[in-house]
């Protein structure tokens, strides 16, 4: 539906999705690139294939990459939408996080060593409330959320700055029956138009099997069918049920949002994409 507002308004689409950055990874994260060319027209899109698939990229670099693309979008009179995906990504823009980006401190890392999960989740709690509840999932991600919230305490100067924007969000709503539904079409499609081949192309070419996995749903999943872990009736009903508890909590993340202050127009996602762009741009 991005792709068509943009199109009618002349507009420029960048992606709030923190796994399309990575190149090679298309069905899997559901790029749907063809997409972009509409009505004879391309419709020009950022933050998508940006890097490598063996590379980190986080907020920090998101919020970054997110101002050059909004930048050189409006220095040419054209309207920038943000499209997404990562909830995280939404509201770092929308809200203007304030993301510094520390360096492995292998001394600091040494005196946590000592402190156990309970100890470093207190001691994280105590720089104020998380913009990323994952961060507390694994002692490693603990220690990394630790370690850049020393870094920004001892470099006040060094964090993301986005420009003054106008804004409005947008939110497509569905009844959750027809969003499980939805779920389970669209990954019989993508497995039947080839994300299998995918990952093992991805594997043969060097990305480690541990590092897909970290990505996630159909990575994790395809990754695990292919190493022989699971059958391919396991893989499919595992990722599909993860697929579903993945979207509920994306709309949690949003109704998050919501509480937080940032006012979400609900469109009814059930109404043809044409009709949906007129009634959003209608809005404006």
């Amino acid at each position: 539906m991005a792709v068509e507002v943009a199109w009618r308004l002349g507009g420029e689409v960048i992606s709030a999705d923190s796994r399309q950055v990575f190149r090679g990874m298309d069905l899997g994260t559901g790029k749907d690139l063809a997409d972009y060319d509409l009505h004879g027209i391309h419709v020009p899109y950022h933050l998508i294939d940006i890097c490598d698939p063996r590379e980190e990229y986080s907020a920090y670099r998101f919020l970054n990459d997110f101002k050059r693309a909004y930048e050189d979008i409006t220095s040419r009179d054209r309207q920038p939408i943000l499209c997404g995906g990562t909830g995280l990504y939404v509201d770092a823009v929308v809200r203007g996080y304030r993301l510094s980006d520390a360096p492995v401190d292998v001394a600091y890392r040494a005196s946590l060593e000592a402190c156990s999960d309970e100890e470093l989740t207190e001691r994280l709690a105590s720089y104020g409330p998380l913009h990323n509840h994952t961060d507390t999932e694994t002692r490693e991600r603990l220690i990394r959320a630790l370690e850049i919230q020393e870094y920004a305490a001892a470099h006040p100067d060094n964090y993301t700055r986005l420009p003054e924007m106008e804004h409005r969000v947008y939110g497509m709503a569905l009844e959750r029956q027809e969003v499980i539904e939805r779920i389970g079409r669209r990954l019989r499609r993508r497995l039947d138009e080839g994300m299998t081949a995918e990952v093992q192309r991805l594997l043969d070419d060097g990305v480690p099997a541990e590092r897909l996995m970290r990505f996630g749903l159909e990575y994790r999943h395809v990754t695990r069918h292919l190493l022989g872990q699971c059958s391919e009736e396991e893989m499919f009903r595992d990722l599909y049920t993860d697929i579903r508890r993945f979207a509920k909590r994306q709309m949690t993340w949003f109704r998050r949002m919501e509480r937080n202050g940032v006012a979400i127009h609900w469109l009814d996602a059930s109404q043809p994409v044409g009709d949906l762009a007129e009634e959003l741009i209608d809005t404006l």
